[in-house]
């Protein structure tokens, strides 16, 4: 009995290059023995319906075609489901940090060669409240960057959009007083933001939770308290190198479980989109889904080259 495949794609992310080579990947896929079909998402939560109806429909694989938007609503879909097929990853976004961190290559046709090949990572998934995430949780002014940085922006000059309204946004970040409860631990006070990681590229910097781990159990906590411009720049500066976790005002912890709330109204970003207010509650749900990666076997040289290859979009 053949196997059966479902693409569920963004068709204008990376510039509509998935769209236009829709047909060749279909081919690659049922010449390797899926039978394949495809679903292009309309409006923000199409993603997260089409999943669930693959899962209700038996599909042996789901394949996210898209950003980390995209990849973040096919987990929302299949994440509560107990039958929970293997998800391929084809890396359209700007930033990527989930294809990034499995080290999922850029090209399109690459990345289909990697799910027909086999091999999967057990790969850990965010719980926060109700919704899943699969690379970052925060919260703190700082943190609205990735989601007010305008789709435009972030098309045109990729990370550097956040870069560009992290800047124009600086004159307005401040602390504010929250409560962080981790696996037993607390931090009260006031905060320049926190950060909750599943994966260590964050908006595209890969130094900013150097040890996050994607199937440890664990999220990597980094808070960072109230700091005035010249510390923040100088955080920033040590941050650039994955130093800033020795400063005296960030602090760098492991947990599976965190509750965090505040008295003030605290927006909180998911996968670098819009998630809410605090009060909230991340559980860590280990190895949770099983992703098509060649992390664990693929050879130092080819790790490079893919790393070049998200380098390069970057600089197009």
């Amino acid at each position: 009995m053949r196997k059966r495949a479902r693409i569920i794609y963004n068709p204008t992310s990376g510039r509509e290059l998935f769209k236009r080579s829709l047909a060749d990947v279909l081919i690659k896929l049922e010449d390797a023995g899926y039978e394949t079909s495809a679903y292009a998402t309309k409006a923000a939560g199409d993603a997260i319906n089409a999943a669930r109806f693959a899962v209700e429909e038996r599909f042996d694989l789901v394949i996210a075609a898209g950003g980390d938007g995209t990849i973040n609503e096919v987990i929302n879909g299949i994440a509560e489901q107990e039958h929970r097929p293997n998800i391929g990853v084809i890396p359209m976004g700007t930033v990527n940090d989930f294809g990034r961190a499995l080290l999922i290559p850029r090209d399109i046709m690459e990345a289909v060669d990697v799910i027909i090949q086999g091999d999967t990572v057990p790969v850990d998934v965010g719980k926060m409240n109700n919704r899943y995430f699969i690379n970052i949780a925060g919260g703190g002014k700082i943190t609205e960057v990735s989601y007010e940085a305008p789709s435009k922006l972030k098309t045109v000059l990729g990370p550097l959009a956040y870069y560009v309204k992290g800047l124009e946004m600086l004159p307005e970040i401040k602390a504010t007083d929250v409560r962080i409860e981790y696996d037993g631990e607390v931090f009260s006070g006031e905060a320049m933001l926190f950060l909750i990681g599943l994966t260590n590229s964050i908006g595209g910097f890969e130094k900013l939770v150097p040890d996050a781990s994607i199937n440890d159990g664990k999220f990597t906590l980094l808070i960072l308290e109230k700091v005035n411009f010249a510390e923040f720049g100088h955080v920033m500066t040590l941050a650039a190198r994955g130093d800033h976790i020795k400063h005296a005002k960030v602090h760098y912890h492991k947990a599976s479980d965190i509750k965090v709330s505040s008295f003030e109204k605290v927006q909180l970003n998911v996968d670098g989109e819009f998630g809410g207010i605090l009060p909230a509650h991340f559980v860590n749900l280990e190895r949770h889904i099983n992703v098509y990666s060649q992390l664990e076997v693929i050879n130092p040289d080819k790790k490079h080259e893919i790393k070049e290859q998200y380098e390069t979009y970057e600089e197009e």
